[in-house]
């Protein structure tokens, strides 16, 4: 399995349960082909740079997981038919990227 981070714009105008019962949705079905979930983040609502799909506020959520390719291609697949979405991004990230961060270690002196 490889891990994976997701990011997904949806429409400011809906509701937060309606947003947060579309991310149970897409995270239960890479869920059903084997991915591992990590870290659920919800960013709110973010004014954009520019126009999207004649919006200029967009609800952004950010989705960690380990998956195959298929489960993150399939979770590609229904989030580009997805009305509520405005835009998404599927990126592979290196494995030594994923997860908690390490703590940092500091050389500590002698005295």
């Amino acid at each position: 399995m490889r891990p994976y981070e997701v990011m997904i714009i949806f429409d400011a105008g809906l509701e937060e349960e309606t947003i947060r019962a579309a991310v149970d949705r897409y995270t239960g079905l890479i869920e059903s082909k084997g991915a591992e979930l990590g870290h659920r983040d919800f960013w709110g609502k973010r004014r954009f740079a520019y126009e999207l799909k004649h919006r200029w506020e967009g609800y952004y959520v950010v989705l960690q997981a380990k998956a195959e390719p298929a489960a993150m291609d399939e979770l590609h697949r229904v989030l580009s038919l997805a009305d509520e979405v405005i835009r998404h991004k599927v990126l592979r990230i290196p494995a030594e990227v994923y997860g908690p961060p390490a703590a940092a270690s500091s050389p500590v002196a002698d005295a």
